[in-house]
């Protein structure tokens, strides 16, 4: 079978391709449309009236098929409703519906008779309570160091700032022991302003130093003077911190440990969970907390720290008469540098299926059981 690929039988097939399903269009005989369709007068549009986005041009465009589209556009659209006339607002004139609600990054109130310099401003605290103080300014922060540095949880300084008093202060800040981080200076004008490169994050309470407690702890041995004292490490959610507080005040706990950094600080949020226990607490902040503890340990003292990974219960566990409890955080647990100097490991009671203990509860039981045996001997 062959295939005739001549011009004309290719212009055919085209043509049928063309012309496949269509009627013939028949010819528009323009005399005869104009004798049917006498002119009408044209009445213009206004904007308002259609919603449009331009007034039509009234003149009468020319060529075939002009009154019919003139008639057309009269009839149908004059009476229909403009998808742009409706009866909402504009942007302008809409309420706000965020009227009456706190914007974002705004300051709550704050009692600023707390604060008696013109630097102490409230700082991005928690959401269901009153926000930590900071202080900014290179002076401010530089006499904070010098007279109070127990009081100051950390310290913030500019990232990358060039400030050679700066840097100078970082230097006071670290043989002061207080921990330092370099941030944004978009982060420091959310604490502060002005801040001049650094701001200082305060605690509710002046902790207090090792150095002039620690002999009323080593005589204890000697005496035979019953002691508890308790450290929570690692620990970043304030609500814990301050249900520690509680329950060490609770139960007996003569002096709480903190480490100098990796914890969250002494915020409104601690001191509203403690229920009034910061104030009756004596709380500790040593320089080195792993020497505070190798200090103890050699004075007599029995360190035991609280942690899932190990063998020995904490029930009916043997306490010595002058004992360290020692707990770790919500996620890492207890550090390794307790760990290594703990004479046991203590862990409490659970089923598998809930993991770990909170941190604050850990505690509570811990100190309980010690309470309930000392009471009972």
């Amino acid at each position: 079978m062959s295939f005739n690929n001549d011009d004309s039988r290719r212009g055919f097939g085209n043509d049928r391709k063309r012309n496949f399903g269509r009627s013939p269009r028949p010819n528009f005989d323009e005399n005869r449309f104009n004798r049917e369709h006498p002119d009408e007068p044209e009445r213009g549009f206004n904007r308002n009236e259609r919603g449009g986005f331009g007034e039509r041009n009234n003149e009468r465009r020319n060529g075939i098929g002009s009154q019919a589209h003139l008639r057309r556009d009269r009839d149908d659209f004059a009476n229909r409703p403009s998808r742009f006339d409706s009866e909402r607002p504009s942007f302008s004139e809409r309420p706000n519906r965020f009227e009456g609600e706190r914007n974002f990054g705004e300051r709550r109130d704050f009692d600023k008779s707390r604060a008696n310099q013109e630097n102490f401003v409230p700082a991005v605290g928690d959401a269901d309570a009153a926000p930590q103080v900071a202080v900014g300014g290179i002076k401010e922060v530089e006499e904070l160091l010098n007279k109070s540095p127990l009081q100051v949880h950390r310290v913030l300084f500019m990232h990358k700032s060039g400030n050679p008093k700066l840097y100078e202060l970082q230097k006071l800040a670290k043989r002061t022991h207080v921990h330092v981080q370099q941030v944004d200076s978009k982060i420091l004008d959310s604490y502060a302003r002005p801040n001049h490169g650094v701001v200082a994050l305060m605690n509710e309470k002046e902790l207090l130093n090792w150095m002039d407690v620690r002999e009323e702890f080593f005589k204890a041995r000697d005496t035979g003077e019953k002691k508890l004292i308790a450290v929570a490490t690692n620990i970043e959610d304030p609500r814990n911190l301050g249900a520690c507080i509680r329950s060490s005040l609770a139960l007996g706990v003569d002096i709480l440990l903190l480490p100098a950094k990796g914890m969250c600080g002494i915020t409104p949020s601690v001191a509203r969970t403690s229920a009034g226990a910061l104030e009756k607490l004596r709380i500790c902040r040593p320089d080195n907390l792993e020497g505070a503890i190798g200090e103890l340990k050699m004075a007599g003292y029995q360190i035991l720290g609280l942690d899932a990974d190990t063998e020995t219960n904490l029930a009916d566990f043997q306490f010595a008469d002058q004992v360290v409890l020692a707990v770790g955080g919500e996620d890492v647990g207890l550090p390794p540098f307790i760990k290594k100097q703990c004479d046991a490991v203590l862990r409490i009671p659970m089923k598998p299926e809930a993991h770990s203990y909170n941190a604050s509860v850990a505690l509570s039981l811990g100190l309980y059981e010690y309470a309930r045996l000392r009471i009972k001997a």
